[in-house]
Parts: structure tokens; sequence; C-alpha cells
């Protein structure tokens, strides 16, 4: 037991040790907030921007993952990476998004952020990121929200058209638009002789909501998908009515519109039509019932205004703080998607009427220049395909519309949207009946495309996007629309074939390559199209990586297989989402890990008048099945397709060569298959390895839904023994069924790898294959170091072209 004395001089310590502690301010003893800066994970955007590539947008948007318990973000822009030179600094940031009001000097440039929390306390500065503004970037600033306020009319009508727009749009319904208008007010008289039902959409029935087996049934699809059909019918009919009103000045119009809105307002703004109760009826009311106020705002009392406020400002809160802040870490979603644009449709019609609105406008501004388009890239591709480009980006041109007329903000001096027309004009040239890859795509032909190219080559002033939508001339006018009348005012843009540009193309972003051998009309031409996608396989991008598809002269000759009318049915889930069902390899009969994570690159890529190439790389998506997966495909136009296969598997494993087509497979041996749809027809031989062992079935091994009537043809290609390593060269003839056969394509196993060779129309195409191991190949006269090399020559044996992705190829 310790005496008094040294109790004594414990005590004293301790004291002292609190008296100090007491003296040293509390900042100094507080710790810096942590700061996470971990990578992104599945589908969270990442960090922006970073050094892979020079930027095609000045000024950049500079994204970070958020952090917790946040008061403000610093970002700090640099001219060195020591910051020595700090040219751009903003520290009163509250999203974890921003892009500055200012362009940058293009060329090299390095950022870094930190936040302060709620205590005052600054993290420690993130890492320092690199970026590089291209020369040749667009300019793309983004106003502050003060500035941006104050372009928006104080008065109505805000969405489409601007207070001072609607005396000209009274002389062009007069006029040049009559047709259109006059359209317009038949629609609006047979509303009013034939009123639409005002009554509130049910809910689900107690059997029928989430978690029970009524869930996802038809009842629940009627109910689901009727409530969203009916709350469009009317507060669009109701929108229409308040345009046909602010045109011609008959309260009769508007005071029907007046009518609608207000037996509309008495809904639930939480109830059937709640955004997260049913977002596809939430929406459709958000952005109708924004429009039909805004045109008939004149005629409403202030009592009535004040209802109108009090319900959207209900249903905008609900929607805002589903969305933000996760949508700007998460904008995958593919609902949320579309639901913040509809948003913003709203904060520009109750601005400086609800408070929050505010808020709402500078979220939907920032999702615009931060976090959209997700699905595409710089090149103008849309990773989920052109079923749900044209979903989609129809909905968003609305935005487009009401962000230049409101606020002077142009989507279309973006690079993406500069772009966007060029997608749809590669993937199916006119008169192609499919729509390449992504979900449904397979029902998406040329002239499924033209509605929205329509909308963009007038928004863009595109003349190719217009030529394009010329081309389908015979096609039915959509009926008529208050926002077709607002277009039908611009001018006219003067159309002009693509001769001028490439017949193939990259989009890099989206991992997709599209070989033609024409733009101008699908019955003359040979497609190609090739995903090995960085963005994974997941939602509506469901095929697998290095696969691909084979259209001729108006017909799908080898296509993704399978089709779906519910997401998750047990076909989708089954069949659809599985390497099986697409041109790739399975291994031991495993697919592809699904997901995000799924990832494959485009490694190399090549076009000219006589070669195209491509090739992929795809070995991540298998997870630990394999250690990589190459595929390389030769294009030479318009007779030959050569594929190469390389696969590394950690352990011996069988691999399945699969190949879907809508007509059956004529089978001799593993180099004698022919296949004939339509007008078009092509040869199958699989050169490598031998002893394949090849069968082809009708039936998918999960049937299709009930209700939907297809058949298509499964060829599988399973080699004869587990391997570790593995290649495959393979050699497809596409050609005119009415044509004679094409020659085969004879190949032979040489020093160093394989020679194939082929006659063309006007010559001859050799192509070597190196093994793994050799440092070179030979054969046909001549040798090349690189694992592909395709020589074209003429019929006197000169060499018109050559290419080799990598090393020399030269004549022996």
């Amino acid at each position: 037991m310790p005496d008094n004395k040294e109790r004594g001089n414990k005590t004293s310590g301790i004291n002292l040790i609190l008296l100090i502690t007491l003296l040293i301010p509390f900042n100094l003893l507080a710790t810096d907030p942590p700061l996470d800066e971990s990578p992104p994970e599945g589908r969270e955007w990442g960090f922006h921007p970073n050094d892979v590539e020079p930027l095609q947008r000045n000024p950049p948007s500079f994204t970070w993952r958020p952090q917790t318990d946040v008061q403000t973000y610093t970002l700090q822009v640099a001219s060195d990476p020591e910051f020595q030179t700090i040219f751009y600094e903003r520290d009163d940031l509250v999203m974890n998004v921003h892009t500055p009001a200012e362009t940058f000097d293009p060329g090299e440039s390095y950022w870094r952020f930190r936040y302060k929390n709620s205590e005052d306390s600054h993290s420690p500065w993130s890492q320092t990121r690199r970026f590089t503004i291209s020369s040749d970037a667009m300019d793309f600033p983004l106003p502050e929200l003060d500035e941006l306020i104050s372009r928006i009319p104080g008065e109505h009508p805000r969405l489409f058209i601007r207070p001072e727009d609607v005396s000209n749009l009274r002389e062009l319904a007069r006029g040049e638009l009559q047709s259109i208008y006059e359209a317009l007010v038949d629609t609006a008289d047979n509303l009013i002789a034939n009123p639409l039902s005002t009554e509130e959409p049910p809910r689900y029935p107690e059997e029928l909501k989430r978690g029970t087996d009524g869930w996802l049934s038809d009842e629940w699809r009627e109910i689901w998908w009727g409530n969203r059909l009916s709350t469009l019918e009317l507060l669009d009919g109701a929108a229409t009515l308040g345009f046909v009103y602010l045109l011609s000045g008959d309260e009769k119009y508007g005071q029907e519109a007046r009518r609608i809105l207000m037996e509309a307002a008495e809904w639930d703004p939480l109830g059937a039509t709640g955004y997260l109760y049913n977002t596809e009826a939430g929406m459709p009311y958000i952005s109708r019932f924004s429009r039909t106020y805004t045109f008939v705002n004149d005629l409403l009392t202030e009592e009535e205004k004040q209802i109108c406020r009090e319900m959207m400002q209900a249903r905008g809160e609900e929607l805002y703080h589903h969305l933000y802040p996760d949508h700007l870490w998460d904008p995958y979603q593919s609902h949320s998607n579309r639901a913040w644009h509809f948003l913003g449709e709203a904060a520009v019609a109750f601005i400086d009427e609800i408070p929050e609105a505010e808020n709402w406008l500078w979220f939907a501004m920032n999702v615009f220049t931060n976090v959209y388009p997700v699905w595409s890239d710089s090149d103008g591709g849309w990773f989920e395909g052109l079923s749900y480009w044209r979903s989609y980006l129809q909905r968003f041109t609305w935005w487009a519309d009401i962000m230049n007329t409101a606020m002077s903000v142009n989507a279309f001096d973006t690079p993406y949207f500069a772009q966007a027309g060029y997608f749809p004009m590669y993937v199916h040239p006119p008169g192609t009946p499919g729509g390449g890859f992504g979900d449904h795509a397979h029902s998406r032909s040329s002239q499924d495309s033209v509605p929205l190219m329509k909308i963009l080559a007038a928004q863009a002033s595109n003349p190719h996007w217009q030529w394009f939508v010329d081309q389908h001339a015979d096609l039915e006018e959509e009926e008529p629309t208050y926002v077709s009348f607002v277009r039908g005012s611009r001018p006219a843009i003067e159309a002009k074939p693509p001769d001028d540009l490439p017949t193939s193309r990259l989009f890099r972003g989206i991992g997709q390559a599209m070989f033609n051998t024409t733009l101008l009309n699908a019955e003359e031409n040979v497609q190609v199209l090739f995903k090995s996608s960085p963005m994974g396989v997941f939602s509506h991008g469901n095929e697998a990586q290095n696969s691909f598809m084979l259209y001729a002269f108006g017909e799908r000759l080898f296509l993704s297989s399978g089709r779906y009318r519910t997401y998750g049915s047990d076909h989708h889930r089954h069949w659809i989402m599985h390497t099986k069902a697409h041109n790739s390899i399975t291994v031991g009969g495993e697919s592809q890990i699904r997901g995000p994570e799924s990832t494959g690159e485009i490694t190399g890529f090549y076009s000219s008048d006589n070669i195209d190439f491509v090739s992929g790389e795809a070995g991540n998506a298998y997870g630990d099945l394999l250690n990589s997966f190459e595929r390389s495909i030769l294009f030479l136009k318009p007779g030959l397709v050569i594929l190469v296969d390389r696969l590394s598997a950690p352990e011996a494993k069988p691999f399945e060569f699969r190949l879907h087509s809508m007509a059956p497979f004529t089978i001799q041996n593993q180099t004698d298959i022919f296949v004939e749809t339509g007008e078009a027809a092509s040869s199958v031989s699989f050169h490598a390895p031998e002893g394949l062992h090849i069968s082809q079935t009708d039936e998918f091994d999960t049937p299709v839904e009930e209700g939907v009537d297809l058949i298509q043809y499964h060829l599988t290609a399973e080699t004869p023994q587990p391997a570790e390593e593995m290649l495959f060269i393979t050699s497809l003839r596409p050609q005119r069924s009415s044509d004679a056969r094409f020659s085969d394509v004879i190949s032979e196993k040489v020093s160093g790898g394989y020679l194939l060779k082929a006659d063309l129309p006007d010559g001859t195409a050799i192509v070597l294959v190196r093994d793994e191991e050799a440092s070179e190949v030979a054969g046909g006269g001549f040798t090349t170091s690189n694992k592909i090399a395709v020589i074209k020559l003429n019929s006197n044996g000169d060499v018109i072209e050559k290419y080799a992705p990598n090393g020399y190829v030269q004549r022996e």
C-alpha cells in the first residue's frame, strides 16, 4: 500500500497533467477528421478528372468520394503538383461535385480537395491528381446558381417557352405551323367533349405489395403500369389544353386545364402516384403537372397557386431527398437517371415560389454537368444500347429544351451531345433490322431511332443526323404535341450524306466497335459489332464481354439470343444474363461474372477502306476462371471475318465457343458449317483447335416467358479435352444467299503458328497467327513478330495493304 508521500506525488502529477491539458488550445488536441479516398466500387462514379486521356470539355467536372460530417469542401486547382501556383480555389462547396463557372487554360493541371467538418476542423488534403485539357476541348462552364435563377423568367410560362415567345408562336399557329396547331386544337376539343377522370389511381392491395407472391405478377403490372398511363394521359392532356390556351387565348381550354390541375392537386402526394410508391407514375405527375401549372398560371387564384405549391413541395422534396446526395456518387440507378431532370422541370416552374426549388435546380444542373449521361462516352456511345438510348435521351431532350430556353444552357455544347447522333448511324445504317447490343435492341430497327434523331438533328443543327432522318421519309409522322409545335419553330436543317465519314468507328468509353462496309444502306452493308466494355455486364447491358454480332445485307446472321418481357424473369436471369446466350466463350459451361466489376477492355483498333481490326481483353470478367481472354477480329471488307481467341486459365478447363442465329446451322464438320438467313448467308470454319465437338439446339435451357414466340439456334464448339491454354481460330464468310458460295479459307500449321489464306473478289488475303511461345511466325511469303497480321494482295500478288497491331510484318 503506497504511503501518503507517494500518493501525494501521484496526485500532484495528475493535477499537473490536467493543468497542462486545460492550457493547450482545444484545436491542438483535436485530430484531423479522416479523409476517405478509397477507390470506387461497383457502380460508384469515381474521382474525376483523371489522367486517362485528355479532356474534351473545359472546364473539367470535378467529383470525389463524399465524406461524412461535412460542412463544406475546398477544391484547389494548380498548374504544378506542389500547388505553388493555385489558379482556381473554392472553399464553400457543399456537394462532392463541382463544375467551375469559368474555363481553364488548356494543358496539364493538378487538383486536390479536403473538407471541413461540423466542428470546423479540416481533413488532410487529398492526394494530388493530374489532368490534361485538350487544346480543342469544348467550352462548357456552369454558371453560378444565382446567375441561372436570374435567367429564368419572372413570369410564366417558363417551360419550353418564355413569356416573350407567345406572340411569335401565335403567328406561327396561323401560318407555317397551322396544321400542327389545328391538330392540337382537335385534341383539346376532344378532351373537353370527353373529359378524363380525375379520380386518384388505386394503391396496390395487400396481396400485391412488395414481398408478397403477387408482386411483379400480371395483376401487379396492371396497376403499376396502368397508374402511369392514366396519370400521363390526364396530366399531359391538361398540359396540351394549357398550351392551346396560350396560343389561342380561348379560356375554355385554359379553364379545363385548370380544373384537371386543381383536382389532381388533391391526390395524396405520397400515395399511389408518389415517386417512391410508383416511380413510373410519380415522374410523369411531377413533369406534366409543372407544365400545366406554368401554361395556365395566369388563370389560377393565389389560393390555387398555393395549393399547387404545397403539393409540389411535398412531391419534390420526396424525390430530392431520394436522389441527393447519393446520385452524385452512384448515378447508375436506372429510374433515377430520368427522375433528376423531371425534378429540374419542377424547379424551373416553381422557382421563387417554393423555397426548396433552388436546391432542386442546383442539384439538377450539377447532375447534368458532372455525372450525366452515365452510359456514354465523349464519342457519343450508349452502353445500354439503342432501346434505352432512345427511351432515356428522348425524355432528356425535354430538359435540354428547357435548360436552353429558360437558362441559356445548351446541352449540345458538350462533347457527348455533340456526338450523340452518330451512335445509331453506326449501329444501324438505314434499313438495318436490329439495334446492336443492349436489352431489347434486337427489335430496334433503324426506323425506331428516327423520332429521336429528328430531335437531335434539330437541337444540334447536325446535317448528318438529318440525312439519317430523311432516309426514312416514308415513316408515318408522329402525333403532333405541344413540344413538337415548339420544336417546329426552329429553322430546317439541310441534310448531308455521311460520305465524308469513316464507315467504321470505335466508341471506346463504352467498349464497342462498329465495322461497316457502308453507312448508306443496310441492304449493301456487311457489319461486325464487338463489345469489350469497361462498364461491365449489368443493368440493360447484358451481352458478354468479347462477344460479337454479324449483320449482312439487311439480315441478322449471328446475334445475341433470348428475349424477355419482365426484367428479372427466369429466362432473363438464367439465360440472357449468361455468357452462353451470346457469341463469346464459356469456360467449362460457366459464365462471366455479372456486375459493373465484370469489365473488358478494347486493346486495339484500326480501320481503313480494306481492313478493320479490333481486339479486346476480357479475362477479368471471368473472375478466378481465367487469367486472360484476348479476342482479335479482322474484317477484310466485305466478305471475310477472322476471329482469333487466346485463353489462359489457372488450371485445365474445357472451353465452349458459342454462336447463335435465327436459322439452323448446316454442319458437315468443324471447318464446313453454313447458315442462311433470308438474303444473307455465311460459312463458319473452326481452324483451331482440332477435334472440336460441334453441336446445335433450338431450345433454351430456361424457356422463354409465356407469350413470347421465339425460335433461335445455338451452336456450341467444345474443346476435346481440358487445357490451361487455348487458341481458337475461326473464319466467317458473309455473303448474299443468292450468290455462289465463297471458296474455303485454307489454313495450315506453319513455323511459329498458323497461316490462313482466302480468295477475295479483288485479290487474296493472307493472315498469320503466331503461337504464344513463338517469337515470330512465317508463311505465305511473309514473316511477322506480331500475334496476328494481315496482308491483302491484288491479283498480281502486289501488297495493297498490310496491318499488324504491334511489331513488324515483311516479305520473306
